[in-house]
């Protein structure tokens, strides 16, 4: 099965590691296997996790208010990351491991 290309701002779910099951968001695409993902919460913006690619799905969503703000290089932050993945995946607040 062919994966889409990554896209920046893409929010994808971890299917491998101790993140199994975790809903995190793009912020770079290092080579077509390789990605850097944040959730904002256990993955910050100053650790990103380098994940394969193989390693987690596409949830078919993107957001726009990350993917603009990190193009255009804006301030971003974790709460940021934390509402947009909440409003995207339809969670109740921590549901995504916290």
């Amino acid at each position: 099965m062919k994966q889409e290309p990554l896209q920046i701002g893409q929010v994808v779910r971890s299917i491998q590691g101790r993140d199994k099951g975790r809903y995190l968001v793009v912020i770079d695409v290092l080579d077509e296997t390789h990605a850097l993902l944040v959730d904002g919460k256990l993955r910050r913006l100053d650790r990103p996790k380098k994940k394969k690619s193989k390693h987690f799905v596409s949830a078919g969503l993107i957001s726009e208010e990350i993917r603009q703000r990190i193009l255009s290089e804006k301030k971003m932050n974790n709460a940021l990351i934390r509402v947009e993945l909440e409003r995207l995946t339809d969670n109740e607040p921590g549901k995504n491991g916290g």
